[in-house]
Protein backbone atom coordinates (compact mmCIF):
# COMPACT_ATOMS: atom_id res chain seq x y z
CA UNK A 1 0.00 0.00 0.00
CA UNK A 2 1.40 3.63 -1.02
CA UNK A 3 1.97 6.15 1.48
CA UNK A 4 -1.21 8.23 -0.04
CA UNK A 5 -3.42 5.83 0.46
CA UNK A 6 -2.17 5.16 3.89
CA UNK A 7 -2.96 8.86 4.63
CA UNK A 8 -6.63 9.00 3.36
CA UNK A 9 -9.29 8.46 5.30
CA UNK A 10 -12.97 9.09 4.46
CA UNK A 11 -14.85 11.95 6.19
CA UNK A 12 -18.13 11.34 7.76
CA UNK A 13 -21.06 13.83 8.28
CA UNK A 14 -24.16 14.02 8.81
CA UNK A 15 -25.44 13.43 5.24
CA UNK A 16 -23.73 10.17 5.15
CA UNK A 17 -24.84 8.70 8.35
CA UNK A 18 -28.18 9.48 6.85
CA UNK A 19 -27.84 7.44 3.67
CA UNK A 20 -26.23 4.39 5.91
CA UNK A 21 -29.58 5.15 8.42
CA UNK A 22 -30.24 3.11 11.25
CA UNK A 23 -32.27 -0.40 12.39
CA UNK A 24 -35.78 0.77 12.61
CA UNK A 25 -36.65 0.93 16.30
CA UNK A 26 -39.44 -1.46 16.07
CA UNK A 27 -42.32 -1.90 18.82
CA UNK A 28 -40.75 -3.26 21.85
CA UNK A 29 -37.63 -3.08 23.82
CA UNK A 30 -36.18 -6.72 22.38
CA UNK A 31 -36.44 -5.54 18.55
CA UNK A 32 -34.12 -3.25 19.84
CA UNK A 33 -30.95 -4.55 21.24
CA UNK A 34 -30.13 -5.91 24.72
CA UNK A 35 -26.85 -4.59 25.48
CA UNK A 36 -24.57 -5.70 28.99
CA UNK A 37 -21.88 -2.94 30.49
CA UNK A 38 -19.28 -5.08 32.77
CA UNK A 39 -17.60 -2.47 35.19
CA UNK A 40 -17.43 -0.16 37.96
CA UNK A 41 -15.59 -0.27 41.02
CA UNK A 42 -15.89 1.86 44.58
CA UNK A 43 -13.38 4.06 43.70
CA UNK A 44 -15.62 4.77 40.38
CA UNK A 45 -18.51 3.64 40.20
CA UNK A 46 -20.02 6.60 37.88
CA UNK A 47 -18.23 5.24 35.05
CA UNK A 48 -21.17 2.22 34.27
CA UNK A 49 -23.74 4.95 35.07
CA UNK A 50 -22.86 7.36 32.49
CA UNK A 51 -22.08 4.32 29.70
CA UNK A 52 -25.59 2.29 30.92
CA UNK A 53 -27.47 5.89 29.70
CA UNK A 54 -25.49 6.41 26.67
CA UNK A 55 -26.02 3.31 25.94
CA UNK A 56 -29.87 3.79 26.54
CA UNK A 57 -29.89 7.55 24.63
CA UNK A 58 -28.41 6.22 20.96
CA UNK A 59 -31.78 3.26 21.22
CA UNK A 60 -30.68 0.64 22.85
CA UNK A 61 -34.00 -1.59 24.23
CA UNK A 62 -32.57 -3.19 27.35
CA UNK A 63 -29.05 -2.11 29.31
CA UNK A 64 -28.35 -4.75 31.95
CA UNK A 65 -25.13 -3.86 34.19
CA UNK A 66 -22.98 -6.48 35.47
CA UNK A 67 -20.78 -4.64 38.46
CA UNK A 68 -18.92 -5.95 41.99
CA UNK A 69 -21.05 -6.70 44.45
CA UNK A 70 -19.59 -3.81 46.46
CA UNK A 71 -21.22 -1.18 44.48
CA UNK A 72 -24.51 -3.65 43.22
CA UNK A 73 -26.77 -1.85 46.04
CA UNK A 74 -25.48 1.81 45.32
CA UNK A 75 -26.19 1.32 41.46
CA UNK A 76 -29.10 -0.35 41.63
CA UNK A 77 -30.34 2.77 42.96
CA UNK A 78 -28.98 5.04 40.29
CA UNK A 79 -30.15 3.00 37.80
CA UNK A 80 -34.16 2.30 37.69
CA UNK A 81 -34.32 1.30 34.36
CA UNK A 82 -31.52 -1.64 34.58
CA UNK A 83 -31.19 -4.92 35.34
CA UNK A 84 -28.42 -5.06 38.28
CA UNK A 85 -26.56 -7.69 38.77
CA UNK A 86 -23.34 -8.90 40.78
CA UNK A 87 -20.04 -10.41 40.09
CA UNK A 88 -18.74 -13.38 41.63
CA UNK A 89 -16.73 -12.11 44.77
CA UNK A 90 -13.77 -14.28 43.38
CA UNK A 91 -13.32 -12.54 39.98
CA UNK A 92 -11.56 -16.26 38.80
CA UNK A 93 -14.91 -17.79 39.29
CA UNK A 94 -17.20 -18.41 36.58
CA UNK A 95 -20.23 -15.90 36.13
CA UNK A 96 -22.99 -17.51 36.39
CA UNK A 97 -27.46 -17.61 36.72
CA UNK A 98 -28.91 -14.82 35.42
CA UNK A 99 -25.77 -12.65 34.66
CA UNK A 100 -24.48 -15.51 32.15
CA UNK A 101 -27.63 -15.24 30.78
CA UNK A 102 -27.60 -11.76 30.24
CA UNK A 103 -24.02 -12.31 28.69
CA UNK A 104 -24.71 -15.04 26.07
CA UNK A 105 -27.87 -13.31 24.75
CA UNK A 106 -26.73 -10.04 24.74
CA UNK A 107 -26.23 -8.45 20.94
CA UNK A 108 -23.60 -6.18 23.00
CA UNK A 109 -21.10 -6.55 25.64
CA UNK A 110 -19.26 -3.68 26.93
CA UNK A 111 -16.29 -4.54 29.10
CA UNK A 112 -14.19 -2.11 31.26
CA UNK A 113 -15.71 1.29 32.62
CA UNK A 114 -14.23 1.77 36.05
CA UNK A 115 -12.44 -0.86 36.83
CA UNK A 116 -9.20 0.28 38.83
CA UNK A 117 -7.07 -3.35 39.07
CA UNK A 118 -5.47 -4.84 36.18
CA UNK A 119 -5.46 -8.78 37.38
CA UNK A 120 -9.54 -8.71 38.02
CA UNK A 121 -10.41 -7.06 35.19
CA UNK A 122 -8.00 -9.69 33.32
CA UNK A 123 -10.34 -12.38 34.52
CA UNK A 124 -13.51 -10.18 34.77
CA UNK A 125 -13.04 -10.38 30.87
CA UNK A 126 -11.71 -14.18 30.93
CA UNK A 127 -15.54 -15.51 32.45
CA UNK A 128 -17.41 -12.91 30.67
CA UNK A 129 -16.08 -14.65 27.42
CA UNK A 130 -16.56 -18.14 28.86
CA UNK A 131 -20.31 -16.90 29.75
CA UNK A 132 -20.76 -16.54 25.64
CA UNK A 133 -20.41 -12.64 25.02
CA UNK A 134 -20.44 -12.60 21.07
CA UNK A 135 -19.82 -9.12 20.83
CA UNK A 136 -17.49 -7.29 22.57
CA UNK A 137 -16.36 -3.22 23.11
CA UNK A 138 -13.53 -2.95 24.85
CA UNK A 139 -12.59 0.31 27.03
CA UNK A 140 -10.08 1.49 29.92
CA UNK A 141 -8.42 -1.64 31.88
CA UNK A 142 -9.72 -4.06 29.51
CA UNK A 143 -7.56 -2.81 26.78
CA UNK A 144 -4.68 -3.03 29.49
CA UNK A 145 -4.85 -6.65 29.30
CA UNK A 146 -5.10 -7.37 25.80
CA UNK A 147 -1.50 -8.01 25.52
CA UNK A 148 -1.55 -11.29 27.37
CA UNK A 149 -4.93 -12.47 25.85
CA UNK A 150 -4.62 -14.79 22.62
CA UNK A 151 -7.19 -13.45 19.63
CA UNK A 152 -8.65 -16.72 19.33
CA UNK A 153 -10.01 -16.13 22.80
CA UNK A 154 -11.71 -12.84 21.78
CA UNK A 155 -14.93 -12.91 19.78
CA UNK A 156 -15.02 -11.35 15.95
CA UNK A 157 -16.94 -8.81 16.33
CA UNK A 158 -14.30 -6.30 18.84
CA UNK A 159 -14.55 -2.55 19.05
CA UNK A 160 -11.43 -1.20 21.05
CA UNK A 161 -11.95 2.26 22.43
CA UNK A 162 -8.86 3.53 23.57
CA UNK A 163 -7.91 7.17 25.41
CA UNK A 164 -4.63 8.71 24.18
CA UNK A 165 -2.02 6.77 27.21
CA UNK A 166 -3.67 3.48 25.83
CA UNK A 167 -3.50 4.04 22.30
CA UNK A 168 0.11 4.59 22.84
CA UNK A 169 0.16 1.09 24.40
CA UNK A 170 -1.82 -0.43 22.07
CA UNK A 171 -0.21 0.69 18.97
CA UNK A 172 3.32 -0.29 20.47
CA UNK A 173 4.32 3.60 20.52
CA UNK A 174 3.44 4.70 17.55
CA UNK A 175 1.09 7.69 18.78
CA UNK A 176 2.93 10.47 18.64
CA UNK A 177 2.57 13.98 17.39
CA UNK A 178 -0.90 15.62 16.66
CA UNK A 179 -1.84 12.97 13.55
CA UNK A 180 -3.23 9.56 15.64
CA UNK A 181 -4.30 8.03 12.40
CA UNK A 182 -1.14 5.95 11.93
CA UNK A 183 -1.89 4.47 15.61
CA UNK A 184 -5.05 3.70 15.05
CA UNK A 185 -4.53 1.98 12.00
CA UNK A 186 -1.28 0.23 13.73
CA UNK A 187 -3.74 -0.77 16.77
CA UNK A 188 -6.65 -1.99 14.42
CA UNK A 189 -4.27 -4.26 12.46
CA UNK A 190 -2.32 -5.57 15.13
CA UNK A 191 -6.09 -6.36 17.20
CA UNK A 192 -7.69 -7.54 14.25
CA UNK A 193 -10.48 -5.13 15.90
CA UNK A 194 -12.17 -1.59 15.12
CA UNK A 195 -10.48 0.65 16.63
CA UNK A 196 -12.41 4.26 17.19
CA UNK A 197 -10.93 7.29 19.50
CA UNK A 198 -10.63 11.21 18.78
CA UNK A 199 -12.62 11.09 15.77
CA UNK A 200 -11.12 8.05 13.96
CA UNK A 201 -12.06 5.16 12.95
CA UNK A 202 -9.71 2.10 11.74
CA UNK A 203 -11.80 -1.14 10.41
CA UNK A 204 -9.56 -3.94 10.92
CA UNK A 205 -7.86 -3.81 7.38
CA UNK A 206 -6.48 -0.21 8.64
CA UNK A 207 -9.40 1.24 6.50
CA UNK A 208 -9.69 4.58 8.36
CA UNK A 209 -12.67 7.26 8.71
CA UNK A 210 -12.65 10.74 10.42
CA UNK A 211 -15.64 12.54 12.57
CA UNK A 212 -15.38 15.99 12.74
CA UNK A 213 -16.81 18.25 15.70
CA UNK A 214 -16.96 17.69 19.35
CA UNK A 215 -14.18 20.18 20.56
CA UNK A 216 -12.04 20.93 23.69
CA UNK A 217 -15.59 20.04 25.43
CA UNK A 218 -14.91 16.61 25.29
CA UNK A 219 -11.88 16.24 27.19
CA UNK A 220 -13.38 16.11 30.67
CA UNK A 221 -13.85 13.43 33.16
CA UNK A 222 -16.09 10.64 31.98
CA UNK A 223 -16.55 11.29 28.45
CA UNK A 224 -14.85 8.52 27.59
CA UNK A 225 -17.59 6.35 29.48
CA UNK A 226 -20.18 8.20 27.74
CA UNK A 227 -18.53 7.71 24.53
CA UNK A 228 -18.28 3.63 24.75
CA UNK A 229 -21.59 3.56 25.95
CA UNK A 230 -22.69 5.17 23.09
CA UNK A 231 -20.86 2.91 20.25
CA UNK A 232 -22.32 -0.12 22.49
CA UNK A 233 -25.96 0.96 22.11
CA UNK A 234 -25.49 1.28 18.33
CA UNK A 235 -23.41 -1.95 18.30
CA UNK A 236 -26.52 -3.48 20.64
CA UNK A 237 -29.01 -2.14 17.79
CA UNK A 238 -27.43 -4.44 14.91
CA UNK A 239 -25.02 -2.68 13.19
CA UNK A 240 -21.35 -3.28 12.42
CA UNK A 241 -18.48 -2.76 14.40
CA UNK A 242 -17.24 -0.52 12.07
CA UNK A 243 -20.63 1.29 11.65
CA UNK A 244 -21.48 1.02 14.87
CA UNK A 245 -17.84 2.87 15.98
CA UNK A 246 -18.59 5.24 13.66
CA UNK A 247 -22.45 6.47 14.53
CA UNK A 248 -20.66 6.70 18.36
CA UNK A 249 -18.24 9.36 17.57
CA UNK A 250 -19.95 11.25 15.62
CA UNK A 251 -22.90 11.27 18.03
CA UNK A 252 -20.25 11.79 20.51
CA UNK A 253 -18.66 14.78 19.07
CA UNK A 254 -22.53 16.36 17.72
CA UNK A 255 -23.53 16.57 21.70
CA UNK A 256 -20.37 18.16 22.44
CA UNK A 257 -21.08 20.74 19.96
CA UNK A 258 -24.43 20.95 20.87
CA UNK A 259 -23.31 21.82 24.30
CA UNK A 260 -20.85 24.10 23.58
CA UNK A 261 -23.23 26.00 21.65
CA UNK A 262 -25.27 26.62 24.54
CA UNK A 263 -22.67 26.39 27.84
CA UNK A 264 -19.05 26.93 26.16
CA UNK A 265 -16.63 24.20 26.98
CA UNK A 266 -17.27 23.63 30.82
CA UNK A 267 -20.47 20.74 30.51
CA UNK A 268 -20.25 18.01 32.51
CA UNK A 269 -20.12 14.06 30.57
CA UNK A 270 -23.43 13.19 31.86
CA UNK A 271 -24.89 16.12 30.18
CA UNK A 272 -23.17 14.69 26.78
CA UNK A 273 -25.05 11.45 27.33
CA UNK A 274 -28.19 13.25 27.95
CA UNK A 275 -27.69 15.04 24.69
CA UNK A 276 -26.88 12.37 22.43
CA UNK A 277 -31.03 11.66 21.19
CA UNK A 278 -31.16 14.32 20.30
CA UNK A 279 -27.73 14.14 18.39
CA UNK A 280 -29.21 11.25 16.73
CA UNK A 281 -32.73 12.51 16.19
CA UNK A 282 -31.05 15.27 14.18
CA UNK A 283 -29.82 12.73 11.04
CA UNK A 284 -32.29 9.56 11.17
CA UNK A 285 -35.98 9.49 10.75
CA UNK A 286 -36.71 7.78 13.82
CA UNK A 287 -36.47 9.03 17.42
CA UNK A 288 -33.08 7.33 19.26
Amino acid sequence: MSNRDEGARACVDANVLRGWGLPAPGRTKQSRGDAVIVGASRRTPGAVILAFEAAMRVGAGRVAVLVPGSVEEQLGAHLPEAAVHALPDDPDAPISGAAADALAHAAAVLVGPGFDDVPQTRATLDAVIDAGARRLVLDAYALAVLDDLPRQRLPEDLILTPNEDELVMLSGGKASGDDLAPAVRASARRFDAVVATYGLVSERDGTLRQVAGGGPGLATAGSGDVLAGAITGFFARGLDPDRAATWGLWAHARAGDRLTETHGFGFLARELAAELALAVHEVDGHDA
